[in-house]
């Protein structure tokens, strides 16, 4: 087998990275799912100004970095720990080839420690996706390799339906334009429910991104949505594992006050602290 392509090898484009984790909440159990690996600089530096400086000569190279900093930096803030999955954004058209490319990732992880079959990819198309049928091969590549695949902000631009239609991943994570509100907003309760129905039909499980209200959560919940992700439950912590607001014994949110007081018990929701985490590292948001 390859040890890599030659767009993985890009020469002299080191990036400075570290990484800020998200949980992303099984609802039914309070526990994470996963944690979703977000792109730092090694000071904190927030991802706009870290993506600034990707073209498309250095894209390769950042890519397969952001893919090690990310399993690095997941185990030393503590996931082995945890029994949750990791979630990298990757680069489709960083990927030349499924299996010369993920040579890295998989060394980086035997060198950790870090099961591979806990590994969940994730990637978004901004602008029209030329290629499909590459991208198609590296999903169902990456399946073949036992990864959990994602589609990021679906139902924005042209991450939808069409897209849907052409391959299926093994999840899908709703834009967050579409969570917004959708307890105060009909058409998009129906649109979600919609896309709940027609993945369940297909057998891909949906996460809600960009939960930010009780009442966000409670209609979420009501259409059947089981994992979220969003500032409601965890702010993302820099280099750490944020504790989410979902803990096992205070996570009943069904039937929620909007005052944050919990209809069964005397439970307060206190907000998202950035301090909070599964490890004793110092937290920055």
């Amino acid at each position: 087998m390859q040890a890599g392509c030659q767009g993985c090898r890009s020469e002299g484009a080191a990036f400075d990275l570290a990484m800020a984790f998200q949980p992303i909440v099984d609802c039914e159990t309070g526990r994470p799912f996963a944690f979703e690996a977000l792109v730092r600089g090694s000071n904190g530096e927030g991802a706009a100004e870290v993506l600034s400086k990707v073209t498309a000569e250095n894209r390769y190279a950042f890519d397969q970095q952001c893919r090690v900093v990310a399993i690095t930096g997941a185990v030393e803030a503590g996931i082995l720990a945890t029994g949750a999955k990791l979630s990298i954004n990757f680069l489709p058209n960083a990927v030349y080839s499924p299996a010369a490319c993920i040579q890295l990732t998989l060394k980086t992880a035997r060198e950790v420690g870090f099961p591979t079959d806990r590994l969940i990819f994730e990637f978004t198309e901004n602008e029209q996706m030329i290629d499909t049928d590459h991208v198609r091969n590296i999903v169902a590549s990456y399946r073949k390799m036992g990864f959990t695949t994602a589609i990021d902000d679906f139902g924005a631009g042209h991450a939808g339906l069409g897209l849907l239609a052409k391959f299926q991943t093994d999840l899908i994570k709703l834009d967050m334009d579409l969570i917004r509100n959708v307890d105060q907003s009909e058409p998009r309760r129906i649109i979600v429910s919609g896309v709940v129905a027609i993945a369940r039909a297909l057998g891909i499980a949906v996460i809600a991104e960009g939960v930010e209200t009780v009442g966000e959560y409670d209609a979420l919940r009501e259409i059947g949505i089981r994992y979220m992700q969003g500032y409601l439950l965890a702010r993302p912590g820099f280099k750490i594992l944020p504790i989410p607001l979902l803990s096992s014994d205070v996570f009943l949110f069904k039937g929620a006050r909007q005052d944050g007081e919990a209809a069964i018990g005397v439970h307060r929701i206190a907000p998202p602290s950035c301090g909070s985490s599964l490890s004793h590292m110092p937290a920055s948001c």
